[in-house]
């Protein structure tokens, strides 16, 4: 029988196994317990006794970072961590850890093809073609991409990428990014913009910014006011970034032409959602980090960040300083 020195558990996670994980942690001497839980009283008992938590969507509370009576480490499978109290496990000690760069192509892959369908008009061509129409007067108006302005909220990893992407259309990128010093945006070829100035001047805006308190609801009736009526929003961040009723409103009433979305403020989306039915807005169920690739890297990553947190060692990518 083995004889394991550490104990790692998992919260939740939605893969079909956790062989990779299990794999690297046990090398290094530390049982794997996989577990499917929400409530905080029954993770508070889960986590009794762990090295190391390895989290999906299960919030991990100031209550809960309380409870851990050994952990060295709480590691995010992705990029975001909001679903984990940051300071909570500051005070405690307790390195929290995400995993930025498994899946950064596919999301802006991801950002740039719901622009282009939105823009293009794309579903409704589609849509016209399987009921019996040939043409392109449905869709009308359609822009051309390029000399158009992209506004990209948070220039970070994926956000950076997205304006690569598309710069290669002929879009002019303009971004907002407080944490970014002027060269970061010179070396990109990004103008650099305050969030007003994005909202005012962009014909379609891309969010890529992590979800705080600072940041929930950062697209609101009066960030959405502040934009053309001809742009488009694109999400594919976190769903707390925008008022989904207020984006509703908008989209009713023409206040903006568009918005594509992968992420909602509840998901799965609620049947009675206000965004369903509309026909200005495309909604793919957060599923841009996914590719066969992305999926088994972000598994593979995540294990490896908690065995070198078992083990002692300094994290690749923590997100709080210990």
């Amino acid at each position: 029988m083995t004889s394991f020195r550490y104990r790692a558990v998992i919260t939740d996670a939605d893969y079909p196994d956790v062989a990779q994980e299990r794999a690297i942690l046990e090398a290094v001497g530390a049982e794997l317990v996989r577990e499917h839980l929400t409530a905080e009283d029954d993770l508070i008992r889960a986590l009794a006794g762990a090295d190391v938590v390895l989290n999906q969507f299960s919030q991990i509370t100031a209550r809960v970072i309380d409870s851990l009576d050994r952990c060295r480490g709480i590691v995010r499978y992705g990029v975001g961590y909001d679903t984990v109290d940051v300071a909570a496990a500051t005070r405690r000690g307790i390195s929290v850890c995400n995993v930025p760069d498994y899946g950064t192509d596919e999301v802006s892959d991801h950002a740039i093809t719901l622009l282009l369908a939105i823009s293009r008009k794309l579903l409704t061509l589609a849509r016209g073609v399987q009921e019996g129409a040939w043409s392109v007067e449905p869709a009308k108006p359609v822009g051309r991409l390029r000399g158009r302005t992209l506004g990209i909220v948070g220039l970070g990893r994926i956000g950076a990428m997205t304006a690569a992407k598309a710069q290669a259309f002929g879009i002019r990128v303009i971004a907002h990014d407080p944490l970014r010093p002027m060269h970061y945006f010179a070396e990109r070829n990004v103008g650099r913009a305050t969030l007003e100035e994005l909202l005012q001047t962009a014909d379609y805006v891309s969010l890529h910014a992590p979800l705080s308190a600072e940041t929930r609801h950062l697209i609101d009736e009066r960030a959405l006011g502040l934009m053309k009526p001809t742009a488009f929003l694109v999400n594919t961040a976190r769903g707390g970034l925008v008022d989904g009723a207020a984006l509703a409103r908008a989209l009713r009433a023409g206040q903006i032409a568009g918005a594509a979305l992968d992420v909602t403020e509840q998901e799965p989306i609620p049947r009675d959602s206000p965004l369903l039915g509309l026909e200005n807005c495309i909604l793919t169920p957060h599923a841009a980090w996914y590719s066969d690739e992305s999926a088994a890297a972000l598994q593979r990553l995540a294990g490896e960040e908690a065995a070198r947190l078992v083990l002692g060692e300094a994290p690749r990518c923590p997100v709080n300083q210990i």
